[in-house]
């Protein structure tokens, strides 16, 4: 297995012939909006530009996995750092396969895009030979959570290639420790940027969640949703030095963006 990190939450799996988004989100620096003015210092998003390689990888594409996209079908409160109009244009042009939640495949059928197959939370299928299961995500903390576009991560098993759990944008709950206890992933994907928007509680991990995460995952961790969006305060080099300091830097992967890490 390969997982080919290209920014923020967007990479691809590759096995064998699947070559597997998830979340794409593929603009170009700078067309979307600031996602925070007070916390952190407004900047237009994506902050950063997608890697040199990643046209070459999208062009393998086959398949696509989103973890959440929209809350009550309203624009306003659309993940956009999770689905673009740029990546929603992309899997319009090659009719991509697309795997989601229950509740998003109305709205995303909507946009033009090709649902093939959805999930509710806790519940499992096997769709082209991958077992794929859901898992139930909180995206934050009090309040604020009830914005939110609360979706599902997801844990995939591909035949003969290492087990891999998708946290999607989600805290650290006890359903999330479940999954460490009980499907014992051999890969986690952590969203590690500990968003906050400008009011509110935190919508992702804290740094102490994300250690926990860490310390509790069975495997090996690649943290990514670092340096790439506004309202993700979280830098590599300081996730680097807290696990560090903590004796977890050898069990977490932290992919520069266009980066393939090897399984």
């Amino acid at each position: 297995m390969k997982i080919h990190h290209l920014r923020n939450a967007t990479f691809v799996i590759e096995s064998g012939k699947h070559y597997i988004l998830v979340d794409p989100m593929l603009s170009k620096k700078g067309a979307m909006p600031s996602y925070t003015y007070f916390r952190n210092s407004p900047q237009r998003n994506p902050t950063i530009s997608l890697p040199d390689n990643a046209e070459r990888i999208l062009s393998k594409v086959t398949l696509c996995l989103i973890t959440h996209s929209q809350k009550l079908g309203v624009k306003a409160l659309h993940h956009s750092d999770h689905l673009d109009k740029a990546g929603m244009s992309f899997l319009r042009k090659n009719n991509t396969p697309i795997i989601t939640i229950e509740k998003d495949k109305q709205y995303l059928k909507n946009q033009g895009l090709n649902i093939v197959a959805t999930l509710k939370n806790g519940a499992s299928q096997k769709l082209l030979g991958i077992e794929i299961k859901a898992i139930p995500a909180q995206h934050g903390h009090g309040w604020i959570r009830k914005l939110m576009a609360n979706g599902a991560g997801f844990y995939l098993q591909i035949p003969n290639e290492p087990s891999l759990y998708i946290s999607g944008d989600t805290v650290y709950t006890k359903k999330v420790k479940k999954v460490f206890t009980e499907l014992k992933p051999d890969i986690s994907v952590v969203a590690a940027g500990s968003a906050r928007l400008d009011i509110g509680k935190p919508i992702l991990m804290s740094m102490n969640e994300i250690l926990r995460f860490v310390k509790d995952a069975p495997n090996k961790v690649i943290a990514n949703h670092l340096e790439a969006v506004n309202h993700c305060p979280i830098s590599r080099n300081t996730l680097r030095h807290k696990l560090e300091k903590r004796n977890l830097l050898s069990k977490v992967n932290i992919p520069d963006d266009g980066k393939t890490i090897e399984f």
